[in-house]
């Protein structure tokens, strides 16, 4: 398939990130006020222990292909999760361990890991893709979603400091259609990126705090 011309893409972009922001208009009272009630971090700590075991203790994960979940959005976490139980998102491995959970246990699994602190990955940057990586993060308007720095908003996930593997892998998925549980916008991002724009923007994403 061909990339979509620039500005379809960006335009796509901004229809999305005002749709969303009209959905949050209508109904943040009603969300905010269920969620409070249902996330609970401390027994989310408890129910995210068959978690550790390969997202690592708190959810620093020590393996490049899976990812840190320490410092994410609790809202991201929950949709993931949702997405993967509900069959928008296919990751054959998740399956045992979602299976049984209820909505309470997915809000309660991402209040425990969005309250967590990232660690470094120790994954060594390079400084000239480092560079280009941010540049790349510019002329796709990154920070339009993911705000400064990466850290995410909402059901915007964290990016900041992600392993590189899984960064390069999930963009790979959204380019190649195996995975499309986003707005459209990472689908027709990722379509214009090359391999070595991706290894570029990894990173940079593993370059920040």
């Amino acid at each position: 398939m061909s990339a979509l011309p620039r500005r379809d893409w960006r335009a796509r972009a901004v229809r999305a990130m005002r749709r969303g922001r009209r959905g949050l208009g209508l109904c943040a009272v009603v969300l905010l006020s269920a969620a409070a009630a249902a996330q609970d971090a401390d027994v989310g700590r408890t129910k995210a222990t068959p978690c550790l075991a390969c997202h690592g203790p708190e959810g620093n994960s020590p393996t490049p292909l899976i990812p840190v979940l320490a410092g994410q959005t609790a809202r991201y976490i929950y949709l993931e999760l949702r997405d993967m139980k509900e069959g928008r998102r296919d990751v054959a491995a998740m399956m045992p361990f979602i299976q049984g959970l209820s909505k309470d246990d997915m809000l309660d699994l991402g209040a425990f890991f969005a309250g967590q602190t990232p660690h470094d990955t120790g994954f060594k940057t390079d400084p000239a893709k480092v560079t280009r990586g941010q540049a790349k993060a510019v002329e796709t308007l990154c920070t339009m979603c993911h705000l400064g720095g990466m850290k995410g908003q909402n059901e915007v996930p964290r990016v900041a400091g992600q392993h590189h593997d899984y960064v390069v892998k999930q963009l790979q998925d959204f380019r190649a259609g195996r995975r499309t549980n986003d707005a459209g916008t990472m689908s027709s991002v990722s379509k214009t990126l090359s391999e070595d724009d991706m290894d570029a923007l990894a990173n940079y994403l593993e370059s920040l705090d």
